[in-house]
């Protein structure tokens, strides 16, 4: 909000300026209906932003804002937009906290984490707002709270990319050069990025609870992110039925979502719990990729040295991820332990069981298959393996197979082994609308993000812009933009990503 104190010293000296500023506090206004805050303050810590002298806007996204009930700040210019997502023009009703929350790191379990770079402003229409890179916040340890700046585009582009590859993710909403230095890999622009969320309640929030044994906080968590992402099971009154029918959900939703982004060759990263949300949807975009050529155990991220993050395993992870929720939440499905385990098994093991057909049905999808059963799973597997050996570029080899049905396309026609596969699979009827639907011709390939930010740091930003609108229509082809749709040169290639913190 604009200082009052400010418009008070001017109002004698400019009638007409006091008019202005008045009506500019009714357009900057966001109507916050926050709920998280009013949590036992257990669950969080009171934080102001960090102060920034000199913050640019890059890019705001007016489409979501309409989407989220807050057009009205289209109507502000950049200087206004840069001040208020830096943290710097406090918004009446936000909350300004840092969430509390703990996690599994690469399998090594840390008590306390937290939002250490992070600040939620508050929810609007069901979302939440958060500003990261803004600050210390008493969960940073000894962080300065910062962002460098290639973290805050890596992650506006690629979120609203799987977006609109229809993958269940958080959102940007903004995205501002704060005008500071600050030291990663040397020195770098600093950066805040804004995120949207359906919400940030993680497992890690969950295990921060239990591992300091609040079961009165663990229950509260329960309730509340059952209202807020599971409604129809708050009518459940027995505890327990209410925690597994909780599990069951999270799980079916993990499953259709690590399903979807395996489908289009997405590598996370870093699924670590803290990083994995009970209500189904992507969040974190650190080190995470798409694959060029395909590979089954391919990993990016610089920091999994062991390849616990690989494309083929996040499925196991995200099961052992469902399974250490549960582990904080067993105590309300009975007193005696063994007993509520027992319990959870049976009732999770059909769920853990749909997480390999779910790969295959989304699998299918981009074969042109209505359904699946085992005799298309090993065509798709054959299909694969051949990617693998051969070392192809896992979308365009899916576009050509596109190719194959609608145009003349001579692609796979030098392969014998595929050629053969090829008829094979015609037999099968493929259907080209469906393919056509699953088969994006645009992804966010690692070699342009990296360009887009290299350029940023020169001040041109160009790339970036470009890159975000090619993104927003994965699916149409575009004949003047081969060379978004184009592999990397060898000389090109991303071989690791890097953690932004």
């Amino acid at each position: 909000m604009i200082q009052l104190v400010n418009m008070y010293k001017r109002v004698k000296q400019d009638k007409a300026w006091c008019v202005r500023a008045l009506e500019k506090v009714s357009i900057v206004s966001i109507q916050f209906n926050n709920t998280y805050d009013k949590l036992p303050s257990a669950f969080y810590e009171r934080s102001e932003p960090a102060f920034f002298s000199n913050p640019k806007l890059i890019l705001f996204n007016h489409d979501l804002a309409s989407e989220l009930g807050i057009g009205n700040l289209s109507n502000l210019g950049n200087d206004e937009l840069a001040s208020i997502f830096s943290g710097g023009q406090k918004l009446s009703g936000a909350s300004h906290i840092a969430m509390a929350y703990a996690a599994h790191q690469f399998g090594h379990f840390v008590p306390k984490l937290g939002d250490g770079r992070a600040l939620l402003l508050g929810e609007v229409n069901g979302s939440d707002i958060q500003l990261k890179g803004a600050g210390q916040t008493p969960f940073s340890r000894r962080g300065d709270g910062r962002s460098s700046l290639g973290p805050v585009l890596r992650e506006y582009l690629i979120s609203e990319a799987m977006n609109a590859l229809g993958v269940p993710t958080t959102r940007a909403l903004a995205a501002v050069t704060t005008g500071e230095t600050v030291y990663r890999f040397g020195e770098e622009p600093g950066g805040i990025f804004t995120r949207v969320a359906p919400s940030h309640i993680r497992v890690g929030t969950f295990q921060y609870f239990a591992a300091r044994h609040d079961l009165d906080s663990l229950f509260i968590l329960l309730d509340y992110a059952i209202k807020r992402h599971y409604s129809d099971l708050s009518q459940i009154e027995d505890n327990s039925e209410k925690v597994l029918r909780f599990l069951e959900e999270v799980g079916k939703r993990q499953a259709v979502l690590v399903a979807k982004w395996m489908s289009l060759g997405f590598i996370h990263g870093v699924m670590n719990t803290d990083n994995f949300t009970v209500g189904g949807f992507t969040i974190d975009y650190g080190p995470c990729a798409f694959m060029d050529e395909y590979q089954e155990f391919k990993v990016f991220s610089s920091i999994d040295q062991q390849g616990r993050y690989s494309y083929r395993n996040q499925i196991p992870i995200a099961q052992w991820n469902i399974l250490r929720l549960a582990d904080c939440l067993w105590p309300f499905v009975s007193e005696d332990q063994k007993v509520a385990i027992d319990t959870i098994e049976k009732r999770l093991n059909p769920i853990m069981d749909l997480f390999i057909p779910k790969r295959w049905e989304h699998m299918g999808l981009k074969f042109g298959f209505h359904q699946v059963d085992s005799n298309k799973i090993v065509l798709m597997e054959r299909f694969l393996s051949h990617l693998e050996k051969n070392k192809l570029d896992f979308t365009l080899s899916f576009s050509h197979l596109n190719d194959s049905l609608d145009t003349d396309s001579n692609y796979f026609e030098e392969d014998k082994e595929i050629k053969d596969w090829l008829n094979t699979w015609r037999l099968h009827t493929p259907s080209l609308e469906l393919m056509k639907r699953h088969n994006p011709i645009y992804i966010p390939r690692n070699h342009l993000v990296e360009k887009a930010i290299e350029k940023s740091y020169e001040g041109d930003y160009s790339l970036f812009y470009e890159l975000n609108e090619a993104w927003k229509r994965p699916y149409e082809k575009n004949r003047q933009d081969v060379i978004l749709s184009s592999a990397p040169k060898p000389e090109e290639r991303v071989k690791q990503t890097f953690c932004g913190t």
